[in-house]
């Protein structure tokens, strides 16, 4: 069962789960000319809800028809199994030791039609080597064939260099930002991290936002 953090499962006509639709579309558009296949999701430093953003996106993505994958590649604290309720048994980590999972993916179903979870696994020792290394080349290419969007949940780029590793391999990068507790100077020391490796920020989410009073709709 589905986390009581998918607003866009929980409440689907709420104003949160129609600004995820929202993001989703401005994605899509802003990348007619640079398509965006694989998309990573990271922030600055930690609790700024980053897998909860990325975990929402991808409900808007497979309830628009289109098929998607979630890849937890925070191998340091995963939480895409919590969110949705899984184990973390295999996943990632599975598909770097074992050839034949290369072939068939430890992907599991969620309770969203179109929309896969590859968990992390077990968790290693070397994340950053592991994520900068060809066989991440090769699952990506492979998962990118499965899917018509593959989302990777990445740890925060201040925290470690996988964000900046993982994302030049990508198509591009979101940052989520926290309304009231992401620094600026966290926010642009992250940008030009993510920006020295030559990876494509496409834009930011800014959560906890003060709501404001637009009527009915």
């Amino acid at each position: 069962m589905a986390d009581t953090q998918l607003i866009t499962l929980n409440n689907a006509r709420s104003a949160a789960a129609e600004a995820y639709r929202t993001l989703r579309t401005n994605l899509m558009f802003s990348s007619v000319e640079r398509p965006l296949n694989t998309l990573a999701v990271t922030s600055p430093v930690e609790a700024e809800d980053k897998s909860t953003v990325l975990a929402n996106l991808a409900v808007t993505f497979a309830q628009g028809g289109y098929k998607t994958i979630i890849v937890d590649s925070d191998l340091r604290r995963p939480m895409q199994h919590t969110i949705w309720g899984v184990k973390n048994e295999r996943g990632l980590t599975t598909m770097m030791l074992e050839d034949a999972a290369l072939s068939n993916p430890p992907l599991l179903q969620t309770s969203v039609e179109n929309l896969l979870l590859l968990p992390s696994g077990t968790l290693p020792p070397n994340p950053a080597d592991i994520l900068g290394s060809q066989r991440m080349n090769d699952i990506i290419g492979l998962l990118k064939a499965r899917a018509n969007y593959v989302l990777f949940d990445v740890p925060p780029v201040l925290a470690a260099t996988d964000a900046a590793l993982l994302g030049a391999k990508l198509d591009g990068v979101l940052l989520v930002l926290c309304a009231g507790h992401t620094r600026r100077d966290h926010t642009g020391r992250a940008k030009q991290a993510l920006e020295r490796v030559h990876v494509r920020i496409v834009g930011s989410v800014l959560t906890n936002a003060p709501r404001e009073n637009m009527g009915k709709y």
